[in-house]
């Protein structure tokens, strides 16, 4: 009778085949160390337009608030003091800190 041990070195491949797979996504993210610069976005994007987006609050007519501008408005989550930063609105995308839309809603204090 011969003995046969179990083929460990191919359950282990496929062990790491599989990780590897699940992990691939990631790895470009994990390892590539830059970060990729946000676009500024337009008046003219379609959704900053049904919005009444303008990068400068004093030329949105709808704005009846004077002290209203993105960078005091509760969805926009750029850092104080910078010219843009991040809007939970336009995803992906930069508003301009003294810009302003429909869907400004005062920050919580």
């Amino acid at each position: 009778m011969t003995h046969q041990t179990p083929d460990n070195s191919r359950r282990r491949f496929i062990k790491l085949t599989a990780i590897g797979l699940v992990a691939a996504p990631f790895a470009n993210a994990l390892l590539s160390g830059t970060a990729k610069a946000a676009d500024m976005v337009s008046e003219t994007d379609p959704q900053a337009s049904a919005l009444g987006y303008k990068a400068d609050a004093t030329k949105a007519e709808k704005r009846t608030d004077a002290t209203a501008h993105c960078a005091n408005c509760g969805l926009y989550t750029g850092k104080e003091g910078e010219a843009s930063g991040p809007c939970a609105i336009f995803q992906g995308k930069l508003v301009a800190a003294n810009g302003w839309c429909t869907a400004w809603v005062k920050k919580a204090a």
